[in-house]
């Protein structure tokens, strides 16, 4: 390799750090601070005039604060006349948006929108508001504007380009349709070696262990996995159906009924996700399998956020063994969990092994199929 430097932004030094040290470099000097009124200060250590340039950027955290900053450093190597720049961002920013289920049905408070008002026949109530705003698409709206979500995608894949961006390297998109909002190559590697990997090699008996999606939305890629390891699959299905409040015809409820497809009893289940941020979901999925009769049960998540409460749903779930990627920095999470309930796996390998080859010139195909 040559004229090449890596970057650390300030989300996951120690990832970065792993990198550098798969391929043979010392990372980049940059400093990185803010001033008192939070504005974000960037200064580089380093020439990056005609190199090839890798920043390391994790979405995770102060999510905003963390975007502006890697905005700032694109930027920067860019006036600095960078041959090329590219964005290692193993957890993408916003692109759990993409696929949000409050966009399909508006916005909360979308009946207020645009001086709508709420019906005479409702009370104003905590309660009662509460629910019209959960609700507000089955309210008739006068205006005949229906409220939605702003869709970020364009904006952010705007925003990075206009910076200066020219390659994105990416792991696990929770929508692989976020690709589509870039007019750069965009690489959006897997996790999948890793998960097979640990499950061949650490879970006793793996062929007769299920491999569970926790929800419809990441049945795909937990079927892939199943079917790669020739291991059974079991669904976690949500359907959300709606119910007539009889004191106030007007309102809708939505209520949601889970139910698994597929057979677990008796056995050691898989849940297979690719992130986690509130942890609502895995714990919800792993306290219906240990009701249906499973005895044990792994977590597979490759995007550890854990925000909030995260840690304190995950001691007291159904979970036995939490297994996470370095994607996002884990060393406060491990300080809270034992080792023995909470298993790192590294990323690093499989992102220098891209750098490297993009760098080469060489094709990233193989990293999808093999691990590293």
């Amino acid at each position: 390799m040559r004229d090449i430097i890596v970057f650390s932004g300030s989300s996951n030094p120690e990832l970065t750090d792993r990198i550098c040290r798969n391929l043979g470099l010392p990372p980049g000097k940059v400093e990185l601070k803010k001033f008192a009124n939070g504005e974000t200060s960037v200064h580089f250590g380093d020439s990056v005039r005609e190199k090839d340039v890798f920043i390391v950027q994790s979405g995770a955290g102060h999510v905003n604060d963390l975007f502006m900053q890697l905005l700032i450093m694109i930027s920067a190597c860019k006036m600095a006349s960078a041959k090329r720049i590219t964005v290692v961002c193993p957890l993408f920013f916003y692109s759990r948006q993409v696929e949000s289920q409050a966009s399909k049905r508006g916005v909360p408070g979308g009946a207020q929108h645009r001086g709508s008002k709420v019906p005479d026949s409702v009370p104003h109530t905590g309660s009662s508001l509460k629910t019209l705003r959960t609700n507000e698409a089955s309210i008739a709206n006068p205006t005949g504007y229906r409220s939605w979500i702003a869709q970020s995608g364009t904006l952010i894949a705007n925003l990075l380009t206009s910076a200066g961006a020219n390659h994105i390297i990416t792991m696990d998109l929770h929508d692989a349709q976020f690709q589509g909002f870039f007019d750069i190559p965009v690489d959006n590697l897997l996790s999948k070696p890793l998960f097979q990997h640990y499950i061949t090699n650490y879970v006793p008996n793996y062929k007769d262990c299920v491999i569970v999606s926790p929800d419809s939305g990441g049945a795909k890629r937990a079927a892939a996995l199943a079917d790669t390891l020739c291991m059974p699959f079991a669904l976690i299905h949500k359907e959300r159906r709606q119910k007539v409040d009889t004191a106030q015809s007007e309102l809708m409820q939505y209520v949601a009924t889970t139910m698994l497809v597929g057979d677990v009893h008796d056995k050691v289940c898989v849940v297979v996700d690719d992130l986690a941020d509130t942890s609502n979901t895995i714990t919800r999925a792993a306290s219906l399998l240990k009701d249906q009769g499973a005895k044990y049960v792994y977590a597979l998540i490759t995007h550890g956020i854990f925000s909030g409460e995260a840690m304190r749903k995950l001691k007291e779930s159904q979970i036995d063994k939490i297994i996470t990627t370095n994607s996002v920095d884990q060393a406060a999470h491990v300080a809270e969990l034992d080792a023995k309930e909470m298993v790192i796996l590294d990323v690093s390998r499989i992102l220098s092994e891209a750098i490297r080859r993009i760098n080469n010139g060489e094709s990233v195909s193989m990293l999808y199929d093999h691990g590293w």
